[in-house]
């Protein structure tokens, strides 16, 4: 047994070899490619992000392309994947690319780490799979493998544990393939090394080198530090129709959700005759209102519990900007926590 050591390299990189999952950003992994799988990948599962990058691809080949898009373009191309400050950040940078680089990602970690939205992680990722510089990539999967491999107790959230797992595995790369180390790393805490409990130590090729599998502590690893609850919110969501148009609002340029488009929606769940009261007083000509299923949706630090409203109008509210539900489908990024109530709407 020996935990995080070189004896786990070679193990991995034939069980790697051996056969892997054909994911579209690995058969043809340019710079600029593997830098938007990952940033789509953080806080998303695989399968959803497929369809997300190959749209993205055929509508923003390159960096240039990107950098010249208006953020509803880039904005409805992200509809779904949730946490937008990710793409606009991917735009900031490739605008600040174009403008320093040439329209390029530059083979250097230090500087990749300095582009907005680029972390250690997605620095190593871009820097070891696009340029092949022995750097590691060190994300929630590598830290679960780390922790079991080596049975440590140590919350893996705590951040010096999150440095010396960086530099336990920046010694370990090997200069000729660290990109399929890591990416060999990364495979096996999707695939093998689960979370929540559920290792598939049967499967793993580096099972005779882990300390917590031989400990019987696999499935018991990693320890989290608990989280503190999120703040509940009550709102009341408001599907706005007059005649055949849509109503929408934009949210503020800062906060949560920030300038993304949305229904309008009210603080606490509002009674009908508390509802028309308040629409009323802010100038809207109400002719309808109807309940529609709640909905929930979570963020990271908060949830909303959302009673829905149907609510039609005598005449354009003074506040909302009105669209097609053609033009709200295909020009307008909705999040998703919105996306419950879209449903009702029909061409």
């Amino acid at each position: 047994m020996s935990g995080v050591s070189k004896a786990i390299v070679q193990p991995l990189l034939d069980w790697y070899d051996a056969g892997h999952r054909d994911l579209p950003w690995r058969s043809e992994p340019t710079p600029y490619r593997v830098w938007v799988s990952e940033i789509m990948l953080q806080q998303t599962r695989v399968e959803a992000v497929r369809g997300y990058f190959s749209r993205w691809m055929n509508a923003l080949p390159d960096i240039p392309a990107l950098a010249a898009a208006d953020e509803a373009v880039y904005t409805k191309l992200w509809e779904g994947l949730g946490y937008y400050s990710r793409v606009r950040n991917l735009h900031r940078a490739a605008v600040l690319l174009c403008e320093e680089y040439g329209g390029e990602l530059p083979a250097d970690y230090d500087r990749l780490l300095a582009l907005p939205g680029v972390g250690e992680y997605t620095a190593g990722a871009v820097a070891s799979i696009a340029f092949g510089l022995p750097v590691p990539a060190v994300d929630g999967n590598v830290l679960r493998v780390a922790a079991r491999l080596d049975n440590d107790f140590t919350p893996i959230t705590d951040a010096k544990f999150k440095k010396q797992t960086r530099e336990r595995f920046a010694a370990l790369m090997p200069s000729d393939r660290s990109g399929d180390l890591n990416q060999s790393l990364m495979e096996l805490g999707a695939t093998v090394c689960l979370p929540n409990g559920a290792p598939r130590c049967a499967d793993c090729p580096i099972q005779h080198l882990c300390e917590g599998f031989h400990r019987g502590n696999a499935a018991v690893l990693p320890l989290r530090a608990a989280k503190k609850a999120r703040r509940v919110e009550n709102r009341t969501a408001l599907v706005v129709r007059c005649g055949q148009l849509v109503g929408l609002r934009q949210r503020p340029k800062k906060g949560l959700l920030a300038g993304l488009w949305e229904l309008p929606s009210l603080d606490g769940h509002l009674s009908p005759d508390e509802l028309r009261a308040a629409l009323t007083e802010m100038g809207w000509s109400v002719r309808k209102l109807l309940s529609l299923r709640p909905a929930k949706h979570i963020f990271t630090h908060v949830e909303w519990h959302m009673n829905g409203v149907y609510v039609e109008l005598d005449a354009p509210a003074p506040t909302l900007t009105f669209v097609t539900p053609a033009e709200l489908r295909d020009a307008y990024a909705l999040p998703s926590a919105f996306r419950s109530f879209v449903s009702v709407l029909e061409d």
